[in-house]
């Protein structure tokens, strides 16, 4: 199968070539605007990979990817808050399938309806988000709340090492929403809440304690229908050092106030002085998943799911449903199979058990604890050593 990494010399995009790079099923091809730069990364990882100079945003893109005979694209080339869903339209009428590390809310969640005939009549199938969010985290959730008979809440956060690769497409998707109202579902109901304000201190396995904030992600929206949430559905996003968290919260107040347009316009700039900070962190970053309902016998419980990612490898999990789902597809194609055609989201495509390669290829730890609502006590199920 022939696939072609959209922004594949980019932060995301360069771990999803380095990593099908030697997949015997797959030709590679690493896409950008910039011939040298993807040429430079071809060179570096070998296999059967090509460089490829290409302009997602040219009116005959569709026609270039039929002429390179493109089985797969995949849209590393974000943010996704502010695109058109061009390239997905591209790919469809290219008879390509597609994916993307889409985790904008708007760009994620209406997906389906908006390409899902032109997946149909192109029998292929179009994914997005293949990221984090939601593809990660629903599975995370799956298998946390199996066999329960009702889900009461889900909280989500994510602690990005300090020192970690930081893009500016992903401080720029982050500042889109910062201080704006955020859609969220809590008390039962839809409320909104300022993004990036009013950090809360979050509790993890392997990692120090943090103050996290709101982010406007995909799963607020997808999670309380999909699981049936009663009370609320929450994603936090917790830096390592918390005078850059406060510092975002005070854009987001800033904002609010109307004293600060558009920040995501200082997105390279932000990130540059958030390496300054970076003596004061650690190449260690993790996630956390917790979700209360009641049990297959309607007793209370709780169950959270923690991952820590050390030597800066965080950045690697992002690219991880995006490498599966290529292999799944090139597979597939091999046997003569193919998934279902349409549109969909990630949301449930994949389960826990597929990233444990992935998560034991980068030396990753995983536990999963059951906490005791009433008493508090809780017990550690380590996956991985």
């Amino acid at each position: 199968m022939k696939a072609l990494v959209l922004g594949g010399y980019g932060n995301f995009g360069a771990r999803i070539c380095r990593a099908l790079a030697s997949d015997s099923a797959i030709e590679l091809m690493v896409a950008g605007r910039n011939r040298e730069s993807a040429q430079r990364l071809v060179d570096s990882i070998g296999g059967r990979a090509t460089a490829v100079a290409i302009d997602f945003n040219a009116p005959d893109f569709a026609r270039t990817l039929r002429q390179l005979e493109v089985g797969l694209v995949i849209h590393a080339a974000g943010p996704f808050q502010q695109q058109s869903y061009a390239v997905a339209h591209a790919a469809a009428e290219a008879g390509a399938h597609y994916v993307d590390l889409a985790d904008g809310r708007r760009f994620v969640c209406d997906f389906p309806a908006a390409l899902h005939e032109a997946f149909l009549a192109s029998g292929k199938v179009g994914i997005t988000g293949a990221s984090t969010v939601p593809a990660l985290s629903s599975a995370v959730v799956g298998h946390l709340c199996e066999g329960w008979n009702a889900v009461d809440a889900v909280d989500i956060c994510i602690a990005p090492a300090q020192t970690a690769p930081r893009g500016t497409a992903t401080m720029a998707a982050v500042l889109s929403y910062c201080g704006e109202p955020v859609r969220v579902w809590r008390g039962g109901q839809w409320v909104d809440a300022p993004g990036w304000a009013k950090p809360e201190r979050v509790n993890f396995l392997r990692l120090r304690g943090r103050i996290g904030a709101l982010c406007d992600i995909p799963d607020l929206e997808l999670f309380p229908t999909r699981y049936g949430v009663r009370d609320r559905v929450m994603f936090r996003a917790a830096l390592e050092v918390g005078f850059t968290q406060r510092v975002f919260a005070m854009l987001a107040a800033l904002r609010s106030m109307g004293l600060l347009p558009r920040p995501q316009r200082w997105a390279a700039a932000l990130n540059r002085i958030a390496g300054l900070f970076d003596f004061l962190g650690t190449a260690l970053g993790g996630m956390v998943v917790r979700v209360e309902g009641r049990d297959a016998s309607g007793q209370p419980t709780r169950r959270a799911w923690h991952i820590a990612a050390g030597d800066d490898h965080g950045p690697e999990i992002p690219c991880m449903p995006a490498i599966l789902l290529a292999r799944r597809l090139a597979r597939l194609l091999a046997a003569g199979e193919a998934m279902p055609a349409g549109a969909f989201t990630a949301t449930g495509l994949l389960e826990l058990a597929e990233f444990a390669p992935e998560f034991a290829r980068w030396g990753m730890q995983t536990d999963t604890i059951d906490e005791n609502v009433p008493t508090g006590s809780a017990t550690v199920v380590p996956e991985l050593a």
